[in-house]
């Protein structure tokens, strides 16, 4: 792995008199507040990097003043879970209720059955708490979000390549990318789920090198005991919270679970124990599983937290319906699927397993055919992207001075360069893995495998490309190493870094200009048609 070290150059060659000369970049680095800038440059780089990406996300984000795609789902059960601690029924004609002026909010008392877990709602919430039922409110959270997971890629790009450059190359590469970027200005669950995974994904790697540090002084690699370890704590929580977002958080845990310990292993080896596999699986294993495992079933368990404290929650009372002993208010459904039979469980629990019986049922059994459905094949090129708001707008209205009239649209694609890079930055990575050992390229890979391979089990399903913004850091990590291997390795010489860093500066301003091309179509700004129909490279993506 190509690893960058900024060194200074002090001389350029002999004065007049003999002494040497300072080079420009010793002279610049000698300036007060340029060389504390260089100090801090390891906080400084990522919180720039952060700042654009917050403009960009936050400007204009009330913008459309409408329900964009699922928006018509997760706003409005975020209003009901902040109301009622659970998710109502709303009528057919709420929306327009909502958007209209005077506003009417008509949500009812009566329980609708949701089809993924609350914790992303009520992250929605908080946003809608602070400014109410409106566009900006159920969007502001997830933008807030947005823009910290590009902070926390550039650091982690920082702490995985040793690389400050690096790392701020992996967070500006995910601040223009047109899918992170949508997806960070709409009000659905999949920017919450990326922040929960980034954040378990940082906390193992920092974990991994606590370990590996006491491991290494310790007397006897093979006793030593590590402990608490309160960074892969960190990371329970972060993928209890992710499953406790959408239930693909789950196959995050059991690749990130595999990862670490396998990362326990390695650093055994490499502290010289004798035995490191058996010494990994007596010491380490037992807390790697209750550390991310019980821990996570725990956030998860507690995000229902809502839905236990009243009895107004869908299937709330089934297992008291089903004794005889209340009502029903929700059909009594018996699915093909285990259900507990023990009558000494609380009926509170036999209910909530119930539930999330109906909700694997209906995960994994959707098949309702949908325009903009895709399959996993495609995603990585970005070959359905799934079109979440559009309006054609006649000339003279809206800004519009076309004679074929305007468009207005979001489509939910990724920088189509970027994306394309990133196909053969992964084809790279599993070279420098596979060949090369190098541990890097495999922590990137198990990020990649753990939010895209699942995918293909179910191809059957009704799914869309826009859940592939969990994937997006994966991807901008993979490209940022291979553009630190186009600049070279350390201690090559001043030409070939110099050629490397045109070449890497060169695609990473091209990725920037055609994320720059595309903007229109990534915040539903109203452009002529013959402009909407110069960015469809691909009649998939109309």
């Amino acid at each position: 792995m190509a690893q960058l070290a900024v060194t200074d150059t002090p001389t350029t060659g002999a004065g007049p008199s003999g002494l040497a000369v300072p080079g420009p970049l010793a002279v610049l680095r000698s300036w007060p507040g340029v060389s504390w800038a260089i100090r801090h440059a390891a906080w400084l780089g990522p919180a720039a990097v952060a700042l654009f990406a917050g403009l960009l996300r936050f400007w204009d984000l009330q913008h459309p003043n409408a329900f964009v795609f699922d928006e018509t789902y997760y706003p409005k059960d975020a209003w009901s879970l902040l109301q009622q601690g659970y998710e109502g029924v709303w009528p057919e004609n709420a929306n327009p209720e909502i958007l209209g002026v005077p506003q009417e909010i008509p949500l009812t008392a009566s329980p609708e059955f949701i089809a993924h877990p609350p914790l992303g709602k009520w992250v929605i919430s908080l946003g809608e708490w602070a400014f109410g039922l409106h566009p900006f409110g159920w969007r502001v959270m997830v933008a807030l979000l947005g823009t910290v997971t590009v902070l926390m890629l550039c650091r982690i790009g920082r702490r995985l390549f040793s690389s400050t450059l690096l790392g701020c190359v992996a967070g500006l590469l995910m601040a223009v990318d047109g899918l992170q970027f949508v997806m960070s200005r709409v009000g659905l669950l999949d920017g919450v789920l990326m922040f929960f995974v980034l954040g378990a994904f940082g906390c193992l790697l920092v974990d991994r090198d606590h370990a590996r540090a006491r491991l290494r002084k310790a007397p006897d690699p093979d006793a030593a005991n590590l402990g608490l370890r309160p960074w892969r704590l960190a990371a329970g929580l972060l993928l209890g919270a992710a499953c406790s977002v959408k239930w693909n958080g789950a196959q995050v845990l059991a690749v990130f679970g595999l990862l670490t310990v396998v990362w326990d292993q390695a650093a055994r080896r490499g502290a010289g124990a004798r035995r490191p596999l058996r010494s990994m699986l007596r010491r380490d294993a037992l807390p790697a599983f209750a550390s991310l495992v019980l821990v996570a079933g725990a956030v998860y368990t507690a995000a229902w937290s809502g839905w236990f404290a009243g009895t107004g929650g869908y299937d709330r009372r089934w297992a008291d319906a089903r004794a005889g002993l209340s009502p029903p208010r929700t059909p009594l459904v018996d699915l093909p699927l285990p259900q507990v039979p023990m009558s000494w469980v609380p009926a509170p629990l036999r209910s909530w397993w119930h539930y999330q019986a109906q909700m694997y049922d209906f995960n994994t059994g959707l098949s309702t055919p949908h325009t903009y459905q895709s399959n996993p094949w495609s995603w990585l090129v970005q070959g359905r992207p799934v079109s979440m708001y559009w309006q054609q707008v006649p000339d003279g209205q809206q800004g519009c001075h076309a004679a074929g009239g305007c468009a207005s649209q979001i489509l939910a694609l990724g920088t189509p360069l970027l994306w394309w890079t990133a196909c053969a930055a992964l084809v790279y990575l599993l070279w420098r893995w596979g060949f090369r050992r190098d541990w890097r390229s495999g922590a990137v890979l198990a990020g990649v495998a753990a939010t895209y391979l699942p995918w293909f089990q179910y191809q059957h399903r009704t799914i869309f490309s826009f859940y592939m913004v969990i994937l997006v850091p994966f991807l901008c990590l993979a490209v940022a190493q291979l553009l630190g291997a186009v600049l070279g390795p350390p201690g090559c010489s001043l030409k070939r870094r110099q050629y490397g860093a045109v070449a890497a500066g060169t695609v990473v301003l091209a990725i920037m200009i055609c994320f720059l091309f595309f903007y229109p179509l990534y915040t539903a700004e109203v452009i002529p048609m013959t402009d909407w129909q110069a960015r469809m490279w691909f009649t998939s993506w109309i």
